[in-house]
């Protein structure tokens, strides 16, 4: 049985660890496979109970962390090296950028006969100074030669890896979407529905708009809280909003909200609620997303934005700025309305449209589950993973 080493940043929210544990569950038997992860930041909501509920016990790295440091990534980089020998893997498979210069690194150095790496992000774009980011351009550009191949969760990552950023020629580039568990975001939608919306104290003609995400400057909440007071004020329905997740910039949307005299509360609010609420992390996210009627997305970049793919299969419609990953996953005018996120004036009225016309929000929510359920169910990831190791593993 061949031996799998995979390796991600840390066990936060969002795309990588689920792709991550999804590829270490779902390869079994035919591969055998140990995760090791990083360790997320203080500010960032852990994702171990994903991993906890598939049976995984990842290993942890304790000197791996988001941030750069020359101590802590050289110890990292040592313990790898180690545990690559100790386990002697055919395969070692990087996940997201941290993980990936210290994993192939530590693979090439001991003489991996596969080594593999997945782009998470659009990571050249918004995230770094324009010198950081030809640093970072020139580490990939090194790595992905020591990579036997590199996966690629889009057509557009793969023309920018390959055309605009020259990280390697296009043969040694795959493309594989990442693939998720959403035969759940399809069930019992009824239950559900009347679950969150009683815990809320929503009525049945309010129409409830969210955001779901870490809440940091990259995701762009200012954004989000200057649409929904646009819309607050031009609609003729009633409207609840929810920004669910968590994160540093907490305070600096709490006070932005303010500035906008929108009224907010936490989840525990027990009066009349106001027109947002932030409501922290929710892990049954299936269930949020059968709750409310419209998901939106203000970021300024995006890799494969997961509660886009989550909010389609679920059935809910989408007002999203096109930025990063999102045309991937989504259908312009027909699972997604979509504006630039230097727009506000635009993104305003295509929230406003889907909050005034119930048939159009119907339509797109049936044209959405299926494209979602078509193009990003789990058995999709791993099939095309598990040939892609077996074609390199003869080779």
């Amino acid at each position: 049985m061949p031996k799998v080493l995979r390796i991600m940043n840390r066990l936060n929210i969002g795309g990588p660890t689920y792709n991550a544990a999804y590829l270490t569950r779902y390869l079994q038997p035919e591969f055998d496979t140990m995760l090791l992860a990083g360790m997320k930041d203080d500010s960032e909501e852990s994702s171990e109970f994903i991993v906890k509920r598939l049976g995984i016990e990842p290993r942890y790295i304790h000197g791996m962390k988001r941030e750069i440091s020359w101590r802590d990534d050289r110890e990292a980089y040592k313990e790898i090296k180690k545990i690559i020998r100790e386990f002697k893997p055919d395969i070692v498979h990087t996940h997201a950028a941290k993980s990936g210069a210290l994993g192939r690194l530590a693979a090439d150095a001991c003489k991996v006969p596969v080594i593999i790496h997945t782009f998470h992000g659009h990571v050249f774009h918004s995230y770094f100074s324009p010198l950081k980011t030809q640093f970072f351009i020139q580490v990939e550009r090194y790595l992905a030669s020591k990579s036997s191949a590199i996966i690629a969760i889009s057509n557009k990552q793969k023309d920018e890896l390959a055309n605009q950023f020259k990280i390697c020629k296009e043969d040694k580039i795959r493309i594989i979407p990442l693939g998720f568990d959403l035969d759940r975001f399809a069930q019992e939608q009824d239950l559900k529905r009347i679950s969150f919306r009683n815990k809320y104290q929503l009525a049945d003609d309010e129409i409830a708009i969210g955001i779901i995400g870490r809440l940091v400057p990259i995701k762009n909440h200012g954004l989000f809280l200057e649409i929904l007071k646009n819309v607050s004020e031009r609609t003729s329905k009633k409207i609840r909003a929810f920004i669910i997740g968590d994160g540093e910039s907490r305070s600096d949307i709490e006070q932005k909200a303010a500035e906008l005299g929108i009224a907010f509360s936490d989840a525990n609010y027990k009066a009349q609620p106001p027109l947002l609420t932030f409501t922290s992390w929710i892990h049954d996210i299936d269930v949020a997303i059968a709750g409310l009627d419209i998901i939106t997305l203000t970021s300024l970049n995006e890799g494969t934005p997961v509660s886009l793919i989550e909010a389609q299969a679920g059935g809910r419609p989408i007002v999203s700025t096109i930025v990063g990953g999102v045309e991937d996953v989504v259908i312009d005018g027909k699972t997604a309305l979509l504006a630039a996120s230097t727009d506000l004036e635009n993104m305003s009225t295509l929230l406003l449209k889907l909050v005034e016309n119930d048939q159009l929000r119907q339509d797109m929510s049936l044209e959405g589950a299926k494209h979602s359920m078509s193009k990003f169910h789990v058995s999709t990831l791993v099939k095309n993973t598990a040939l892609l190791y077996r074609e390199l593993l003869l080779k």
